[in-house]
């Protein structure tokens, strides 16, 4: 440790009290050591222009301020996205274990400033390397092994000596103490540590809070479906346009024309004049067209799927021999803002959506039970109903106004038929001979009477070529042509 350097940020520190004009700033705390460090940057074009700070807790907070500001003025927002706390303490002369939190902080507070003003005000030309223009591509990173192989390909394919081709970028969503922000890929620790893995990589990183956005384009229609009756599906509604939007129009901001992710998915048709589809990955058992049909063509133009032609081992194969340390990370599995909690706390706390008692009743109207709430159940469930009759019953229906859910058994489920409503068709509806109603189902044959037109439509109704066991009011319906996707519609009631 030099302590002379580190004598000199805290004497004499860089910006302190400073806020530049047109400068956004971001507080972050310490949480348990009591710190807080606000960093203030502006950027103009493609490099911050100026930058400062304030500082509260112990010296080390106030030196770490310093030496970021030091480190970040003046240098391109690429090599700004690249500085971590490591940079910082080694600003400092470096730090010992008790006064490395304080670097971490001050990184944060950097990390989320610097991604807040190139979102207001970030210009970043094309790439071009002895005047050729090459591509660079925003890779979306949430700390997972898919994600890190889909950054590592994309960096592998634009390797050009002297020029950033790659950039990676978080969104934190969620904050809630509830969570278990081990297993959200949202949340403030999931960020940070994609931001770390990022730069292990030696890929410039970007942190972006959307977490009001996602608050009203996620969460709120999220309990307004409970709350209505329905079981509604969020993940396609946040991949369809509150993350990918927000990450489109923060390519755009530095220089990137395509967006890559790690979802498996692949691409269709990508020379249609109507703009490309989505295909099925290679990897039925982990593909994730479903929760992209949302996307529309135009989005899809810019996007780049690297692991859509690669199986979840071979993608864990090629993070192990890369050295990654998520190589054999588990996967996220919950809802990203339910993680740790559930559906019923999730909804009483966020929503006021609560214990509310109710009948259950049979298709004739006859009361055979008592439940907790309309909310706690979904179209076509078995377990949990809690009553005892001569074969299993399932969810028929639910009605809202009422706090009324109708059972019943397996038989009364069947269906041919499924009504849809906000249809959006990419392609003619003639060529629809398939659909998933649920994620994890299998696609079904199907066709779309009258043969819809592409485009919106307020309602349709789905024929099946087998009878299925009820699909859930809210869910979506992915409508397909073989292996690709055609348009999606939202279930309706019937």
């Amino acid at each position: 440790m030099d302590a002379i350097a580190f004598e000199h940020h805290l004497t004499s520190p860089q910006g302190h009290g400073r806020v530049p004009d047109g400068a956004v700033t971001v507080t972050v705390d310490g949480g348990a050591c009591c710190d807080q460090v606000a960093l203030s940057i502006s950027v103009g074009g493609d490099r911050v222009t100026d930058a400062g700070f304030e500082a509260h807790g112990c010296g080390a907070a106030t030196a770490a301020g310093s030496a970021a500001v030091t480190l970040v003025r003046g240098c391109s927002v690429f090599e700004a996205a690249r500085i971590g706390a490591a940079e910082i303490a080694g600003e400092l002369g470096g730090l010992s274990p008790g006064k490395l939190h304080a670097a971490e902080v001050a990184a944060d507070a950097l990390a989320r400033s610097l991604g807040a003003a190139v979102r207001a005000a970030g210009c970043v030309p094309p790439a071009s390397p002895n005047g050729a223009q090459t591509s660079r591509t925003l890779v979306a990173m949430s700390g997972g092994v898919d994600s890190a192989v889909a950054a590592l390909l994309c960096a592998r394919d634009g390797e050009t000596a002297g020029v950033t081709n790659t950039v990676a970028v978080t969104l934190e969503l969620w904050s809630d103490h509830e969570n278990d922000a081990e297993r959200s890929c949202c949340s403030s620790t999931a960020v940070a540590q994609a931001r770390a893995l990022a730069h292990d990589m030696g890929l410039p990183h970007f942190t972006i809070d959307l977490r009001d956005e996602f608050r009203a384009g996620v969460v709120e229609p999220f309990i307004a479906g409970y709350a209505a009756g329905e079981t509604p599906n969020p993940c396609v509604g946040c991949n369809g346009h509150v993350r990918l939007d927000a990450m489109l129009q923060l390519a755009d901001r530095l220089g990137c024309r395509q967006l890559a992710t790690g979802h498996y998915a692949q691409i269709a048709e990508a020379d249609h004049h109507d703009g490309p589809l989505l295909r099925a990955a290679a990897d039925d058992a982990k593909d994730q067209t479903y929760m992209l049909t949302a996307l529309s063509p135009a989005s899809l133009a810019r996007m780049r799927f690297p692991l859509g032609g690669l199986t979840k081992p071979e993608v864990r194969e090629i993070a192990a021999d890369a050295g990654l340390p998520v190589a054999s990370k588990a996967d996220s599995q919950d809802l990203c803002f339910l993680a740790g909690t559930n559906r019923g706390r999730f909804l009483a706390r966020h929503g006021g959506v609560g214990t509310a008692a109710g009948d259950l009743v049979d298709a004739d109207g006859n009361v055979v039970g008592r439940h907790d709430g309309q909310h706690l159940f979904t179209v076509g469930q078995r377990r949990g109903i809690g009553v005892a009759a001569g074969e299993p019953l399932y969810v028929l229906d639910k009605d809202a106004v009422r706090n009324e859910v109708t059972v019943g058994p397996r038989s009364a489920l069947r269906t041919t038929r499924v009504a849809v409503r906000n249809a959006r068709l990419s392609r003619v509806g003639a060529r629809v001979d398939r659909v998933k109603l649920r994620y994890r189902s299998r696609p079904i044959e199907c066709r779309l009477p009258g043969d819809p037109e592409p485009g919106r439509h307020a309602a349709l109704e789905i024929e099946l070529a087998q009878a299925v066991d009820g699909a859930a009011p809210g869910q979506l319906a992915c409508l397909m042509d073989g292996d690709v996707v055609i348009g999606w519609a939202t279930i309706a009631r019937r």
